[in-house]
């Protein structure tokens, strides 16, 4: 890529995710240099105009330090303290160091639920939008607090490529202990070489991705899961060492820094970017060979003469996943009749709704306009 491309001077908006090896030693306790380092770093985009959400780590690690624990915990209730502790712990210090630079900070804790349910996106979406026009640099964590299995989002990597794509930011950072994506794993082998760009994400690339470190819960696997959502969410991202002096300054006027992820053309619009990545999938909705045709290659909406069974039970306005005869998953959509609709109306024709059910809101099971094919 030459310099031209990799100018990003001119973009507006940015998330900034650091992990938690980057805001704490490995005792567990914060490590200032690194998060003073960032602030400034973040103080000085906001002073050229530009808008920052910073997506943290590190609020169990900083529990970790506050309690005096031996290591990481290992279930639920004792992360979730941790979590209630180092939350604290994390927010104290940033708002102390951003203060200094006169800026104002705001917590925004968030979970999964949060994003799988449309109206609390659309709720989260607006608050965040709110702070940045009042000039407030949100500071997301995942809610560790209160969340358990079922609702994690399970890493910020993945938490913060969804937060680019819910305020529309243009370029979304991934700061950890590594200096982006390598060719082999560097800490083993010493022909590694850095990849500077990536403009598709392979089955070869993933092959690449490395272990986790010992305090966070990620490793390059869920870094390369982060930068497919916001290629197709149509955002820039960069894989770089959180470490290195003046990283993000460094990367935007275009330095060969890091590993540039670039979007793709066909970037996904919002509702259908929602679809994909963010709402839960609520049943199965099974069907031929001629829908998946018709989905697939034509670009059609499902309508009940295609579909063979149903699994699951689900509302009308649910998220379900549209399966083909071998019983793979080929798209997500948003389904206009439930379950027990689907069940009775399978097979038939549309003209036969109103007969079969006793009335007919829609003539398609899944409108394409509400449809995603797997990416």
């Amino acid at each position: 890529m030459g310099e031209q491309q990799r100018n990003f001077q001119l973009f507006k908006r940015f998330v900034v995710k650091v992990g938690t090896s980057s805001v704490n030693h490995p005792n567990g306790k914060p490590n200032l240099c690194q998060i003073e380092g960032l602030v400034r770093q973040l103080a000085d985009l906001c002073n050229q105009g530009k808008e920052v959400i910073l997506v943290t780590s590190g609020a169990i690690g900083a529990g970790v330090g506050r309690l005096g624990l031996k290591s990481r915990p290992k279930n639920i209730p004792e992360k979730q303290a941790a979590a209630a502790v180092g939350q604290g712990v994390l927010m104290h210090i940033y708002e102390k160091i951003f203060v200094e630079y006169g800026l104002t900070v705001g917590q925004v804790l968030l979970t999964r639920e949060d994003f799988s349910d449309r109206r609390r996106f659309l709720n989260a979406r607006n608050a965040l939008h709110t702070l940045l026009r009042f000039g407030v640099i949100p500071i997301i964590n995942e809610n560790d607090t209160v969340a358990v299995d079922e609702i994690k989002l399970g890493e910020n990597d993945n938490l913060s490529a969804l937060v680019a794509g819910l305020v529309d930011a243009e370029m979304l950072f991934l700061l950890s202990d590594v200096d982006g994506l390598y060719t082999a794993d560097p800490r083993k082998n010493p022909d590694a070489n850095l990849i500077h760009d990536v403009k598709e994400i392979t089955t070869e690339l993933e092959e690449l991705a490395g272990e986790a470190g010992s305090m966070g819960t990620g490793g390059m696997t869920t870094k390369l899961q982060a930068a497919r959502i916001a290629m197709h969410s149509g955002v820039v991202t960069v894989i770089a060492r959180s470490g290195k002096k003046d990283v993000l300054r460094r990367v935007i006027a275009g330095e060969l820094e890091g590993t540039v992820f670039w979007p793709l053309a066909n970037k996904l619009e919002n509702k259908k970017k929602w679809i994909a990545y963010s709402s839960t999938v609520q049943g199965r909705i099974f069907v031929d060979k001629g829908a998946v045709q018709a989905l697939s290659k034509h670009g059609k909406s499902l309508l009940p003469s295609g579909v063979t069974g149903v699994e699951g039970v689900f509302e009308l306005g649910n998220t379900v996943s549209i399966v083909n005869p071998d019983g793979q998953e080929i798209a997500k959509g948003l389904t206009n009749y439930s379950s027990d609709e689907i069940v009775k109306i399978k097979g038939a024709q549309t003209r036969d709704i109103t007969r079969i059910l006793g009335h007919k809101d829609y003539d398609e099971v899944v409108h394409r306009n509400n449809l995603v094919l797997d990416l």
